[in-house]
C-alpha cells in the first residue's frame, strides 16, 4: 500500500477519493453510484498529467487494494476501499503508542 501511495500523483488521487467519496460501511459490499464515486476523468483534474497516466495510477492503486473500481460503459467509477482506511488509521494511531 505504501509503495503505491509513495507516488505523489497516486497519493493526490487517493486523497481526493478519500475526501469526496465516502467508503461503504465495513463488512458491506460497496455499492457504486454516481453520487458516491468519482470518475477517472474527475480524479485527474489539475494534476498536469495525461489521461492515460491518470488511468495507470488508478490501476496501480487498485492493484494495491486501495480502491474499488467499477466500469459502467465507458466510465470507470472509483471509491476508496473501506477496510484500507481502517487499516491505515490503525497503523498510524499505533505509532503514537510507542
Amino acid at each position: 500500500m505504501f509503495k503505491a501511495l509513495s507516488n505523489p500523483h497516486r497519493l493526490k488521487i487517493f486523497l481526493r477519493l478519500a475526501s469526496c467519496c465516502p467508503p461503504a460501511p465495513a463488512g458491506k459490499i460497496p455499492l457504486v453510484s454516481e453520487e458516491a464515486c468519482a470518475c477517472v476523468g474527475e480524479l485527474g483534474k489539475d494534476l498536469g498529467i495525461v489521461a492515460s497516466t491518470v488511468s495507470h495510477h488508478i490501476k496501480e492503486l487498485h492493484r494495491a487494494g486501495l480502491i474499488f473500481m467499477k466500469r459502467t460503459g465507458k466510465t470507470v467509477q472509483c471509491r476508496v476501499e473501506p477496510k484500507v482506511l481502517y487499516e491505515l488509521s490503525g497503523f498510524f494511531s499505533g505509532l503514537n503508542k510507542s
